[in-house]
């Protein structure tokens, strides 16, 4: 069933548990992630980031991705992650995504808080959730650098004045592959959540523990980014599994089966299967 963030993510900040985020660029993907959702009966979001599309354009994810999503026995919402541009996230309410990420975190704050408001209000509109960030999840040479730290009343007043429906925190992790061990500052992550009203979201969350996920899930976070993962977790299948003159279609249910085993490792370590 097709759904936004607001129809999910309530349940998981009030129960104390996160939903998985898992950017599915081809076929594969999708049909691994959703399977895993529907024999965990989990909640489940999917889709794709701007800096992705070069893999799949929005109208192709869109005639893609939707129909899975309102076929699927559990809910499925079809977010945009990372919307860097307004066109980007324009087009994907067009197409059918039922949620939005703008991502300004890069602009000076009031900038933000103004993209921000004005996303809201078209967006809900159109009965569309969005994911702002306050502070910046930047690449995974910077985790140390705290001037990018999310600060809480900063995020208590963003929250209340964009009326955005989840708000990302930065509070030590990356994108992409870690190149040191982060350390995640989670005091800072708690302040934040006994701040804010709205469900909190972890990106950068590939390469993280497993008690680094416990962590900050326990402390605040209702939404986990995964994309990193899944998207080596094929693409190793495929390096180990491939012999001379073996065709792809050879491959693809195998493929399908690692991104769905991954998938369904990360739902129960976040605690959201058995939802639905």
């Amino acid at each position: 069933m097709l759904v936004n963030l607001k129809d999910i993510l309530a349940d998981a900040k009030e129960k104390k548990y996160g939903v998985g985020l898992f950017n599915t660029v081809n076929l594969e993907m999708a049909k691994g992630v959703i399977a895993a959702a529907e024999e965990l009966r989990a909640p489940v979001i999917i889709g794709s980031a701007e800096v992705l599309l070069n893999c799949s354009q929005l109208n192709e994810l869109a005639d893609m991705l939707k129909p899975m999503a309102e076929r699927a026995t559990v809910p499925v919402v079809l977010h945009l992650d990372h919307g860097l541009t307004l066109d980007c996230v324009k087009e994907a309410i067009k197409l059918g995504f039922t949620s939005v990420m703008y991502d300004c975190s890069a602009k000076p704050y009031e900038e933000n808080l103004k993209c921000m408001s004005d996303v809201v209000k078209f967006a809900h509109s159109h009965n569309i959730t969005v994911e702002g960030e306050l502070g910046h999840v930047g690449s995974n040479a910077n985790t140390a650098d705290h001037n990018i730290y999310t600060d809480p009343i900063q995020a208590k007043e963003f929250a209340e004045a964009t009326g955005v429906d989840a708000l990302a925190v930065a509070i030590g992790t990356a994108h992409g592959f870690y190149k040191e061990k982060p350390v995640l500052d989670i005091g800072r992550l708690k302040e934040i959540a006994d701040l804010v009203d709205v469900p909190l979201v972890l990106h950068g969350g590939s390469g993280l523990t497993d008690d680094d996920f416990r962590n900050t899930i326990a402390n605040g976070i209702s939404k986990v980014n995964i994309f990193t993962d899944i998207n080596t977790a094929l693409c190793k299948y495929i390096h180990d599994n491939w012999t001379e003159n073996l065709g792809y279609t050879k491959l693809m249910p195998g493929a399908v089966d690692a991104v769905k085993q991954v998938v369904m490792n990360k739902m129960k370590l976040f605690g959201s299967n058995g939802r639905y």
